[in-house]
């Protein structure tokens, strides 16, 4: 569950920060998510395509997933640090279902084609012995410069499909590692992305030159940050700088501290020395945000 203290005192904050007019549509949108659950009645069936994605460094594999039928917003999906594999396109399938043409790419690329871990093996991680495995992948896309390159072509990408309405702004949200990637992704194509969502994102906030919440004057988008409690425990004051950043550059930015750990929306995320860390609650919670940020932000 959500901290409530901090969820009041956020929410305070962002009635100051936001005009009253996007602040009430944002607490309709979430409202009327939470009054019908936060998938919809009747999901939009949706089509899925393996493609492949031209980018300055290589050609890059990835999931295009949409509803059948019409043209629709676009959102990128970025990954954890898992990668592209079942659990991503579920979430993608599942966005999609919501009215939205979906990018689910492989951020790894660059080292190989994904998927780098099946569900299994991503499940039977062991954080103490296995991170090895995993860090040069992260590398590849925290290299200066890559992930910004990877969001323009991305971004050209969908804007090239008959499925995404290009009259429609962009959204993109992501999880762990993807939460950076998602403020570089909004800071690299200010003008055609409209809402970015990061969950228990890490490394938001840094105290390098190149740390992502400083990129907030370059953000035309509307943000929602979801911290995970031992996030938060471990950098208490990583919410205080990134509100006070995204504040100085009037971009509309919502920041909450839930309760559950990092990793708590990822279905397939394997369980740590004190337990699960997936939180179906709070996982639910989350969703509802993303949906009410979207119908907000990319109407």
């Amino acid at each position: 569950m959500i901290d409530e203290k901090h969820d009041f005192e956020t929410r305070d904050e962002a009635t100051s920060d936001l005009s009253r007019r996007d602040f009430i549509a944002m607490s309709v949108a979430a409202g009327i998510v939470a009054a019908s659950g936060s998938a919809s009645a009747a999901a939009m069936p949706v089509t899925e395509t393996d493609v492949a994605i031209k980018t300055p460094d290589g050609m890059c594999d990835a999931a295009f997933i949409h509803p059948s039928t019409g043209s629709h917003p676009g959102v990128v999906i970025w990954a954890d640090a898992f990668g592209l594999r079942p659990v991503m396109r579920d979430i993608g399938k599942r966005i999609a279902g919501e009215g939205y043409s979906v990018l689910v790419p492989n951020p790894f690329y660059r080292v190989g084609k994904a998927p780098f871990f099946d569900t299994d093996k991503v499940s039977s991680f062991n954080f103490q012995t296995d991170m090895p495995k995993i860090q040069p992948l992260m590398a590849s896309i925290n290299a200066p410069g890559a992930a910004e390159k990877d969001a323009v072509a991305f971004v050209a990408f969908l804007d090239a499909q008959k499925e995404v309405n290009k009259s429609k702004k962009i959204g993109t949200q992501g999880y762990c590692m993807g939460g950076p990637l998602v403020v570089k992704t909004c800071a690299a194509v200010p003008n055609r992305v409209g809402a970015g969502g990061s969950f228990h994102g890490g490394g938001l906030v840094t105290d390098k030159p190149d740390s992502p919440h400083l990129l907030a004057s370059k953000i035309k988008a509307r943000m929602y940050f979801g911290i995970a409690s031992n996030d938060d425990m471990r950098q208490p004051d990583a919410k205080d700088k990134l509100k006070e950043s995204f504040a100085a550059a009037k971009v509309p930015a919502e920041i909450e501290v839930y309760s559950s750990k990092h990793g708590w929306c990822v279905r397939d995320m394997p369980a740590d020395t004190s337990g699960p860390i997936y939180n179906m609650g709070d996982a639910e919670r989350a969703w509802g945000k993303l949906l009410a940020l979207y119908k907000t932000a990319l109407a």
